[in-house]
């Protein structure tokens, strides 16, 4: 009697019904992941700073259940993955996926750059992956840091210094929860159109002129496919977008050319840049400000 193997399952049968939070879900790649993952199923819980952007998202995703949290409050966070898992009836997936591109710079760079490159892309990392960790520490738990191919890169910085703390932190994380059969993936995503990528080069908000070596980035739907493959299939890796052999090196060799006078301000313009795109009202440490249920 001829014996058949058991049929794969599709993508989307592996999300349907799958709990997922993502932080940094009010714009860019982590709306654009929670609209994806509804639409496949899954049910989604969003983190993030800007509440009427967090309302958006979760209108188009069935009414999902959202928090405005800023990840570098850990009580905060707490709060919020309890509020959140509750609403969901518990949690098999957590994207950690909020982070800042800051300036490369170190010696003409701003401290208080670094200080906040620092809170958001590694404690912020941290509290996120703490906070989950009781609720996705079971054999269908995952989780997902979201952290970038410029890692390890001496040219990036203080991007690449942050980011591949975020990514230790996942590597950590996996052997930590190895026990308990959950699994953790490392996301390392190229530059991606996003707001973010728009202050990655020592701040300048402008975009760079067509046809540049400066101005290739990927649609943030090369990074949603990835990081949906990701999930579904609860991978170790994951990359996005696949690089032109010599462009990441092109981008480099530019950004070192740029000159060292005017960084300093530079450096200060990104802080107001930042502070007015995603702190325009941060809560005090230790609560949550505005929330949405189901």
């Amino acid at each position: 009697m001829a014996r058949y193997a058991p049929r794969s399952r599709t993508l989307e049968e592996n999300l349907v019904g799958r709990r997922v939070l993502i932080t940094g879900s009010a714009r860019g790649i982590g709306a654009g992941l929670a609209r994806r993952l509804h639409e496949r199923g899954a049910h989604v819980g969003l983190l993030g700073l800007e509440p009427e952007l967090l309302e958006q998202t979760a209108t188009t995703c069935g009414r999902a259940p959202w928090r405005r949290c800023d990840i570098r409050d850990r009580r905060a966070v707490e709060d919020s993955f309890d509020y959140l898992t509750d609403r969901l009836g518990g949690l098999d997936v957590v994207v950690a996926n909020a982070g800042v591109t800051p300036p490369a710079h170190i010696v003409a760079g701003d401290p208080e750059v670094m200080r906040y490159a620092i809170e958001v892309n590694v404690l912020g990392t941290y509290h996120t992956l703490r906070a989950a960790g009781p609720y996705i520490g079971h054999r269908n738990g995952y989780a997902l840091v979201v952290a970038s191919s410029a890692a390890f890169d001496p040219l990036r910085g203080i991007h690449s210094a942050t980011r591949g703390g975020a990514e230790e932190l996942g590597e950590a994380l996996r052997e930590e929860l190895k026990p308990l059969g959950t699994r953790v993936g490392i996301a390392r995503l190229g530059d991606i159109d996003t707001d973010r990528t728009l202050i990655g080069f020592e701040g300048v908000a402008v975009p760079a002129p067509r046809g540049s070596a400066l101005a290739r980035t990927s649609s943030i739907t090369v990074a949603v496919d990835a990081l949906e493959r990701g999930i579904a299939g609860r991978k170790n890796r994951i990359s996005a977008p696949s690089r032109v052999p010599g462009t990441d090196s092109v981008r480099m060799l530019a950004l070192r050319a740029l000159p060292l006078r005017g960084l300093a301000s530079r450096a200060t313009e990104m802080t107001r840049s930042i502070e007015l795109r995603t702190h325009a009202t941060v809560p005090a440490r230790g609560r949550v400000e505005g929330e949405g249920a189901a």
